[in-house]
């Protein structure tokens, strides 16, 4: 059984950054996983997808340029290293893989301040 564990998440102020981190217990490798946000009032959405094990990455539109999925030296581990964040990057962040496959986590409460 695979079981994500999210953290990294804080409030910092606009333009600021964050490192959140992903770890899948119960897994050896992670090759192909994503991160999701679920802010106030709304539904959850991808935002960042690694598959290979970090050789290819893609990103929602809204945070292209500023966030980065990569994979750590444990090779069970994710990071999202988000810069110049703005308040509507406020939301829950979670990892799971790029089609939901494992049980949700309780994610990392992002908030950014205007």
């Amino acid at each position: 059984q695979v079981q994500l564990v999210e953290s990294g998440g804080g409030l910092v102020q606009a333009g600021g950054s964050l490192r959140l981190s992903c770890t899948a217990r119960g897994l050896v490798v992670i090759n192909n996983m994503a991160w999701y946000r679920q802010g106030p009032g709304k539904q959850r959405e991808l935002v960042a997808v690694m598959t290979g094990g970090g050789a290819n990455t893609n990103y929602v539109d809204s945070v292209k340029g500023r966030f980065t999925i990569s994979r750590g030296n444990a090779k069970n581990t994710m990071y999202l290293q988000m810069n110049s964040l703005k308040p509507e990057d406020t939301a829950v962040y979670y990892c799971n893989s790029p089609t939901g496959l494992y049980s949700w986590g309780q994610g990392t409460q992002v908030t950014v301040s205007s």
